[in-house]
């Protein structure tokens, strides 16, 4: 891990320095996901080849919390640069731009998600970039990606949250943060068949068992 001091320019007269740490480990170091001890590349190779629902974890990836005001226009041209696409605006929506996605939350607070090497060099940018009131903070340890695919991938989602997940309620590309069994998930349909699960780290396993069980009359399918 490194640790960078950049200048935070708050006023035209107050510059207060931020440590920005790169949290990604170096060298022969271990990173292990939420779900590491699930064995899920394992289980993928003795998994059935056919069945209603799969599971994916995308673990291991970079989550930034962005939150600014949207009349501030150094704030939103400095992400939509840095980021190469614009933070989205509308209620509920998110957009996508290489490896790197935007989940709206609310009307001042974005979740970022991006290769886990790419984090650092763009949270720094960020810094280096805007100007005025604004927040970054990395949450990477904190959360895993759970990816749901398949025709009966919605029907799981409706054993556990209470989102109408209809296609013209739900279309492709909306998010919703909502209640998750017992648990909570940022929910976002990424296809016809497929959505993604922002969940916490402290919750993964069991949203792990969850999914089994919601899956279980469907067949469940692992995927590495």
């Amino acid at each position: 891990m490194s640790e960078t001091i950049i200048p935070e320019t708050k006023s035209r007269d107050t510059v207060r320095q931020v440590a920005v740490m790169n949290q990604k480990a170096e060298g022969a170091v271990r990173a292990e996901s939420p779900l590491y001890h699930a064995e899920l590349g394992k289980l993928a190779t003795q998994s059935p080849r056919e069945g209603g629902v799969t599971l994916r974890e995308l673990g291991l990836l970079g989550h930034l919390i962005v939150r600014g005001s949207q009349s501030n226009q150094s704030f939103m041209q400095g992400c939509a640069e840095v980021l190469g696409t614009a933070l989205p605006v509308k209620p509920l929506t998110s957009t996508e731009e290489g490896d790197i996605s935007v989940r709206w939350l609310s009307p001042d607070e974005w979740l970022v998600v991006m290769p886990m090497n790419q984090i650092f060099p763009v949270e720094e940018a960020l810094r280096a970039t805007i100007q005025g009131h604004y927040s970054v903070v990395n949450v990477s340890g904190g959360q895993t990606i759970l990816l749901l695919s398949g025709k009966n991938a919605i029907d799981v989602l409706k054993k556990s949250t209470v989102l109408d997940l209809h296609p013209s309620a739900f279309p492709v590309g909306k998010v919703a943060a909502s209640v998750f069994a017992k648990s909570s998930a940022i929910i976002r349909r990424t296809g016809e068949e497929s959505w993604e699960l922002v969940i916490r780290r402290s919750f993964a396993d069991y949203i792990w068992l969850w999914v089994q069980d919601a899956s279980h009359e469907y067949g469940l399918i692992m995927n590495k």
